[in-house]
């Protein structure tokens, strides 16, 4: 007798396996027990504290093995990044004593509840770029279109959360590296489709530090006392909320 059920290619049963690996991998990462500072600037407080309470995700809405596979190229890419920054002459720190083995810069407070890893610490930098020092350096990778709007309008316009996360790492991290919360930030931004470079500096921007810093604590607070903060919209077909991995939870269980 015929088949003429298709089958999956061979491509399609390795990817199958690769990503079902990547997807095993993840399960096992013990999740996180605080507040990261680099999620501070999302727009939805509720999401944020469903995520700082080891909310279970909606069925389905979980990362799946292609945006595993994306996230894991985006951290090759900053690896090459500090690379060619050094190359270039900057004298960056992405770990203590710049080590491989170092333990990573950054911050915990409010009793390790909340906490932020910076991706590294310029110390000195070729005088013909008129860099100040020590600044803060954050790396992001982005695809082509995000990239062209980083590069036109500027970090704090097109990408407000990582401006907030570059604000509160500059704060917190002022006690541990003086002078890192009054000299500009490196901000570099990789276009993984050409492989482009911008950089720019990013001044400290105390009041949203504070704004954030205050969000964080608001958090905190209501979610000891088991209060429900407040969704971004009213309305479930915001692009924020319908796509949140805690739509159905939101809106359903605790609307």
């Amino acid at each position: 007798m015929l088949d003429f059920n298709p089958r999956p290619s061979m491509a399609e049963r390795i990817n199958a396996l690769v990503d079902a690996a990547l997807i095993a991998e993840r399960e096992a990462t013990p999740p996180r027990t605080y507040l990261g500072a680099s999620r501070l600037g999302h727009a939805c407080e509720r999401a944020l504290q469903f995520e700082f309470a080891g909310a279970p995700k909606d069925e389905g809405a979980d990362f799946g093995g292609q945006t595993l596979r994306i996230f894991e190229i985006g951290h090759q890419l900053e690896d090459l990044a500090i690379r060619w920054l050094r190359a270039a002459g900057l004298d960056l720190y992405t770990r203590k004593g710049n080590r491989p083995d170092g333990e990573q810069f950054g911050f915990s407070v409010a009793g390790g509840r909340i906490r932020g890893h910076v991706d590294g610490i310029v110390a000195a930098a070729p005088a013909a770029l008129g860099l100040r020092t020590p600044a803060l350096w954050e790396c992001k990778t982005m695809n082509a279109k995000n990239w062209r709007a980083c590069v036109k309008d500027g970090v704090a316009v097109s990408k407000p959360v990582y401006a907030a996360q570059i604000a509160i790492y500059q704060a917190y991290m002022e006690p541990s590296v003086p002078g890192i919360s009054s000299t500009p930030a490196l901000f570099t931004a990789i276009n993984k489709d050409t492989a482009e470079l911008h950089h720019e500096q990013v001044a400290f921007d105390a009041d949203l530090a504070q704004r954030m810093s205050d969000r964080a604590v608001r958090i905190l607070q209501a979610t000891d006392v088991g209060e429900l903060l407040p969704r971004i919209a009213a309305n479930r077909d915001f692009f924020e909320c319908r796509f949140c991995a805690h739509a159905e939870r939101c809106w359903g269980l605790a609307a």
